[in-house]
């Protein structure tokens, strides 16, 4: 998985770098925030944490092309077996603007692969599998340059064996680009 999530960030250095800078319209971001277990996935996690990076390629007419990369860790409620559960994952999705300027409301929805580990007494069960989400979000302007404070939440089920791993991460970041 680690591999995984170096080659998508060198997808995206790539992507950066191969097109001059005067033309660059990629917004970038990074964000941390609560991941809500939901599903089965709740009957034995409680709340935990995520963080993520990722960049957009805006085209005309609102539309944008984003691909990030996410972190996500929780851990056993009470009553349940000592364990910590980790999900990385990569998900390119497309994105659509509601506005231009100012205040920017946005939904997404897109397809990616996630790597679920669960540890428990010394044991770990791994398994990559697809992964898809759907949320929305909204933009603020800071100030007078390009720079977004944002706060989105995208509902993710990760296919794993059994039940699906299903989970709302609420993010709350900085995205800085044209």
């Amino acid at each position: 998985m680690k591999r995984f999530a170096l080659v998508l960030f060198a997808v995206m250095a790539l992507v950066v770098a191969a097109r001059p800078a005067s033309a660059q319209s990629i917004r970038w971001g990074l964000g941390a925030g609560l991941l809500m277990p939901m599903g089965d996935y709740a009957d034995v996690d409680k709340m935990g944490y995520t963080a993520g990076l990722g960049g957009t390629y805006y085209l005309p007419g609102g539309v944008g092309i984003r691909a990030d990369i996410n972190y996500g860790t929780s851990s056993e409620k009470d009553g349940v077996t000592a364990h910590d559960t980790k999900i990385i994952g990569g998900m390119a999705s497309v994105v659509y603007s509601f506005a231009s300027a100012g205040l920017k409301p946005y939904v997404l929805g897109g397809l990616g692969l996630s790597n679920v580990k669960f540890s428990a007494g010394g044991t770990d069960q791994s398994e990559t599998k697809v992964s898809f989400g759907v949320g929305a979000g909204v933009a603020f302007p800071l100030g007078t340059g390009g720079n977004r404070l944002f706060a989105e939440t995208r509902y993710t089920s990760v296919s794993t064996s059994g039940s699906p791993v299903t989970f709302l991460p609420i993010v709350v970041g900085i995205s800085f680009g044209k």
